[in-house]
């Protein structure tokens, strides 16, 4: 599956799409805007890279990332909820992980990417450990999305 494919099935369904980014820093947005006719179905992005940035547009709150850290399946979690609320698109994805070289802790190696998706009113989040270099972990990351919305929307 690849981004034809999801540009298609939106476009098929008549369905809206926003993304909140972390550590892909927009390299969703520039994939899901690079087919001619993303703009019947391409709502808005977040490239929320800081805390802070999570916080005040996409309203994650502070304890939230506090108590199980920016790079959790809770923080996704929020961060997608923050997305539909401000869209209003009928599918969100937030992402928000370790792209590496730095930044692992013990519990949280370089590699370790969590997201969070809404499809249609249907909320889930899921973590992925990836391998590979900075710019691998980002690509493995898009790629992922794609693909699960794909299988979503397929369904």
């Amino acid at each position: 599956m690849n981004i034809q494919d999801l540009s298609a099935l939106l476009i098929e369904q008549s369905l809206s799409i926003s993304v909140a980014e972390s550590c892909t820093g927009g390299n969703l947005s520039s994939l899901l805007t690079s087919i001619s006719g993303s703009s019947s179905y391409f709502d808005r992005a977040y490239i929320t890279y800081s805390n802070q940035a999570k916080i005040q547009m996409l309203d994650v709150k502070v304890l939230t990332i506090e108590k199980f850290g920016v790079v959790s399946e809770q923080t996704a979690a929020e961060m997608v909820r923050g997305v539909i609320h401000h869209s209003q698109s009928d599918v969100a994805v937030s992402i928000t992980g370790i792209s590496g070289p730095t930044g692992e802790t013990k519990d949280k190696p370089v590699g370790m990417v969590c997201f969070g998706f809404c499809v249609k009113g249907c909320y889930f989040s899921n973590t992925q450990y990836f391998k590979g270099d900075r710019v691998a972990v980002v690509d493995s990351s898009v790629d992922f999305v794609i693909q699960t919305l794909v299988n979503e929307l397929s369904a």
